[in-house]
């Protein structure tokens, strides 16, 4: 079956996208939770175990105090109150610990950091109770997330005047889980414990109450956690944790029925302790085993994830020659699958293994839980790909051989720029294998860029002042260029037809370019630089930088609303004449009217001003102004929809296909306005203006291929990416952006538009490849080129971090560097997945018109 190169990578990117989400849901790991949900009522208390014996208390026992006041402190860490900067910054806290009646204890934080439960409060003549804690520690340089000792070691102080202490007692703060903390509120204040909470009680809290009490406060905690493991944990009976609540509770029950004979005995008091003794050890397994389950890796679901994507990568690799041939075509033997002996014996093998590994497996299997309808399809699809790459690389192997029979043209060679893709690329997927690399990953991109346009100055200065007329070089490029002759992937019979054609050559960019033009292609790459060197200094990203004083941070204090609001508004002047020139008279309009209203916008929720009133105060949501904006949007993407289904009728017209590209990336330009707040709208002006530059002074010149354009139109979209203010840290995420003309959280809208708002850099500049490509070239392989090779080249590295991610998985900064990342890879997988659609649809529009 013959597919187009779009077509082809587009479907590749979306197998891709479905091995990435059963790898997502096997890397990180479901919540153990109680299926008793709250609308079904709350279950009664556990009866007290008796052996024989009738027991009268069946009910939860009375709350130990009327107010709990929690004093949480943000980044406290455990010695800030223990240590000896405890006596000097917290000296009536220290005092309180050593002396005062209290118990404190030092509460392990599980990374990444969670926040303290929120309880509520029921009020009777009991004492109250103070609990002084940290949600998590800092690191020395202030900073926290990650899994050191001192970022996740917390204070957990209880002070109450319940807690009697004797003169001269000293206690030393004991090592507990911040969980523990729900288990013990809920017990202090009368409350049933939370069904998810895998905490245990802090016993010293009921030390001082009666041995029938502390019992009875174990058991139901025991209770709770027993019937937790039971229902996420297949094999719970063997479980010693499990073992151990059913001795404890048999041996209670014994102690119950001698409790109810003779109340005051030595061997009561005894058995009491034994009994206590052995719910605390029970206590202690069944919380370690649920929160190891917790943190337990589903492997065979990230196994078939990883499985599926790289398939999907080696095929693409295997691909490249066809799909960057002059036709942008390449046989699909899809056919094959079904009537080959590999193609069945997989599938028996992968259904074998599915079996083993679903009836042995100890823990839950979120690949296992599926039905056998979908698991098949999973395993049906990952058959086909295997024998469509057994397939491919024959056909590769045997072309090999005619080619080394036949070999190139002795002058084939790779170009500089080829060169830099490659390297760069290289170099960018080894980075990740690093933790410094991926939190400071917007160096790599800046470095990429950087190294780019100085490639590209070299490319211009050799052309017109040493006079480089010479033939393209033969190497990796697509086969049809901007003007339609550039060869691309070229073989020997490309170069010697090359040879011959030296006399019939286009003219080289020194001859077609004079005067002021000439000196702004050579500038075009410094200014690119020094464009990119402003944007560097406007948001501080990362971890290591990230602490310092940027651009952004000084625009947006209050003591400089006037220069923001100056910089906003030329900056939303440049944005309209850059986009304006290719709108039709009507977008034109909407275009000037959604610009203002994105300044209105700004102005009504005060991080604008207006000249004539610099101090107003008059703030509100601006939900009105920001709707009205969305309308503009709304207006300029309909008219580019409906110019762009007028060219698919009217054939001819191929302007008309061009304004309608541009009216979509103009909607696109307009919402980004909107989303982005009033600092990074520069970053916005600078997109679009090094756009301009590169399309009339870069790539219009030069003559670059697609594969190239497409390549530096990635780099330039990730780049723009950290430009924003982004990084692999989920708290750079702006989430304000989707409440931008919402009243209330609506989740779809909200989603869209964070999701819009954040990656904006890439989805501009993929926009923009479109329009370039589909305007300026007359190749009718363009778009399916550039569509193959922007989903090749976001396939490399997601597909590389996913392996490198498991062998990774216990590293040390696993939850606080690289998972962030792998959920940023998946979402960017998926946007490209859709950038992919729209690559495919418009070529579908130009080979309906051819």
């Amino acid at each position: 079956m013959r597919l187009g190169s779009g077509t082809f990578a587009t479907c590749c990117v979306a197998i891709e996208v479905l091995g990435i989400a059963v790898f997502l849901r096997g890397f990180f790991p479901a919540p153990v939770r109680s299926s008793a949900r709250a609308e079904h009522g709350a279950e009664p208390p556990a009866p007290e175990p008796s052996a024989g014996a009738s027991s009268n208390w069946t009910t939860l026992p009375s709350p130990l105090f009327s107010k709990v006041v929690i004093v949480l402190i943000d980044a406290l860490r455990d010695d800030f109150v223990f240590g000896s900067k405890g006596v000097k910054f917290m000296p009536y806290t220290t005092y309180l610990v050593e002396k005062g009646a209290s118990h404190s204890f030092v509460a392990e934080a599980k990374p990444p950091t969670v926040t303290m439960p929120r309880i509520k409060e029921r009020e009777t003549p009991l004492p109250n109770l103070l609990v002084l804690c940290g949600d998590h520690g800092m690191s020395e340089t202030g900073s926290h997330g990650a899994s050191s000792m001192e970022e996740v070691n917390t204070p957990l102080i209880l002070i109450s005047s319940a807690f009697e202490r004797k003169p001269g007692d000293i206690r030393h703060p004991k090592h507990v889980q911040q969980t523990d903390v729900a288990a013990t509120l809920a017990i202090a204040l009368g409350l049933p414990i939370p069904k998810d909470s895998v905490g245990s009680l802090l016993f010293p809290v009921v030390e001082g109450r009666p041995m029938r009490e502390q019992l009875r406060f174990l058991h139901l905690n025991t209770v709770q956690l027993s019937k937790l493991l039971q229902e996420n944990v297949p094999s719970y009976e063997k479980d010693p944790g499990f073992e151990q609540f059913k001795m404890s509770e048999r041996l209670h029950g014994n102690w119950i029925r001698l409790y109810l004979e003779e109340k005051h005995s030595e061997v009561l008091f005894n058995l009491g302790s034994k009994v206590l003794r052995q719910y605390l050890a029970a206590l202690k397994t069944l919380s370690l085993s649920l929160s190891t389950q917790v943190a337990q890796y589903d492997m065979y679901s990230m196994m078939v994830g990883t499985v599926v994507v790289l398939e999907v990568l080696t095929l693409l690799l295997l691909s490249v020659p066809q799909a960057l041939h002059r036709k942008a075509e390449l046989e699909v033997p899809l056919s094959s699958p079904g009537f080959s002996l590999l193609f069945y014996l997989v599938i028996l093998v992968l259904s074998a293994v599915h079996v083993i590994v679903c009836t042995s497996a100890e823990s839950s299997c979120y690949f296992c839980g599926l039905s056998w309808l979908a698991a098949g399809g999973v395993m049906v699809l990952a058959s086909a790909l295997l024998c469509v790459i057994v397939s491919v690389l024959t056909n590769v192997l045997v072309g090999g051989n005619t080619s080394r029979k036949n070999p190139v043209h002795p002058s084939s060679r790779w170009s500089e720029l080829d060169l830099l893709i490659l390297l760069g690329t290289a170099g960018h997927v080894l980075s990740l294998g690093a933790s410094s690399f991926v939190e400071e990953e917007h160096q790599t991109w800046y470095f990429l860029v950087n190294t780019l346009c100085l490639a590209l100055s070299q490319e211009t200065y050799r052309n017109y002042f040493l006079g480089d007329d010479s033939e393209p070089p033969c190497g990796l490029h697509v086969e049809q260029g901007l003007d339609g002759a550039t060869p691309a992937w070229q073989d020997g019979s490309a170069c010697d037809a090359l040879e011959r054609d030296k006399g019939h050559r286009s003219p080289s960019p020194s001859q077609v370019l004079r005067g002021h033009k000439k000196w702004m292609v050579l500038a075009s790459p410094w200014l690119i630089l020094a464009c990119c060197r402003l944007l560097r200094s406007l948001n501080q990203t990362g971890v290591q930088w990230a602490h310092r004083p940027d651009l952004g941070h000084w625009l947006t204090s209050s003591d400089h609303k006037a220069e923001l609001s100056v910089l906003a508004a030329i900056s939303l002047l440049v944005v309209f004449v850059l986009v304006q020139r290719g709108c039709s008279s009507v977008s034109k309009a909407a275009l000037a009217l959604g610009l203002l209203g994105v300044y209105c916008y700004r102005a009504a929720i005060g991080s604008v001003q207006f000249p004539w009133r610099p101090d107003s105060q008059d703030i509100s949501k601006g939900i009105i102004e920001a709707r009205f904006v969305y309308i503009f949007v709304l207006g300029i993407l309909f008219t580019g929809t409906k110019d762009l289904l007028k060219s698919q009728v009217i054939a001819a017209d191929f302007k008309l296909k061009t304004v309608g590209l541009w009216e979509i990336h103009s909607g696109l330009v307009l919402l980004a306005a909107l989303l982005f707040r009033p600092h990074n709208l520069p970053v916005l002006a600078f997109s679009l203006l090094i756009q301009t530059l590169m399309t009339k002074f870069i790539w219009k010149p030069l003559r670059h291929d697609a594969a190239e354009i497409t390549v530096m139109h990635y780099w330039f979209g990730q780049a723009f990416f950290y430009f924003q203010g982004n990084s692999n840290n989920i708290a750079t995420v702006d989430i304000s952006a989707g409440f931008v003309g919402l009243d209330t959280y609506v989740e779809i809208p909200a989603v869209l538009l964070t999701a819009f708002g954040t990656y904006a850099g890439p989805v501009l500049w993929a926009s923009h490849l479109v329009y370039f490509l589909s305007s300026e070239t007359r190749s009718s392989s363009a778009l399916s080129h550039a569509c193959f090779c922007y989903a090749l080249i976001c396939s490399i590295p997601v597909s590389t971090y996913i392996v490198l991610v498991t062998s990774l998985r216990y590293h040390l900064f696993i939850w606080s560097v690289f998972s962030p990342k792998l959920l940023y890879e998946g979402m960017h997988l998926l946007i490209t997945a859709a950038v992919c659609v729209f690559f495919t649809a418009m070529d579908q529009t130009r080979l309906t018109q051819s």
